[in-house]
């Protein structure tokens, strides 16, 4: 690989970790609790919860991928950085732009 796509790659990394940062910062709102006090209705506030706990969801894998991002950019560096963890093969270049945190090719990944 060479340092002109590694450096794609950091850019591509750092957009993607902006992209989810975003979303935690949103999903965070709605994860806050849900007051007693609200006017709503029995199956309205049941709604509320539900949705909440999507959110929650939604948030804790956010975070995973944020994680796995900031892992990805100190990769990049490493000679290792677009081999497939499992079988040693590189990794679609296509695969690692739209998930740069990718570890395996899309074969292994199956």
């Amino acid at each position: 690989m060479t340092q002109a796509e590694k450096e794609q790659f950091k850019l591509r990394i750092n957009e993607k970790m902006d992209e989810v940062k975003n979303d935690i910062v949103d999903l965070e709102l709605l994860t806050q609790p849900i007051k007693p006090d609200n006017a709503y209705g029995r199956v309205s506030r049941m709604d509320a919860i539900n949705n909440k706990s999507v959110s929650e969801a939604a948030l804790r894998r956010a975070k995973l991928k944020l994680s796995k991002l900031e892992q990805a950019i100190v990769q990049v560096e490493k000679p290792g950085f677009g081999t497939c963890n499992r079988c040693q093969k590189p990794i679609q270049a296509a695969r690692l732009m739209y998930m740069p945190e990718s570890a395996t090719c899309v074969r292994c990944a199956r």
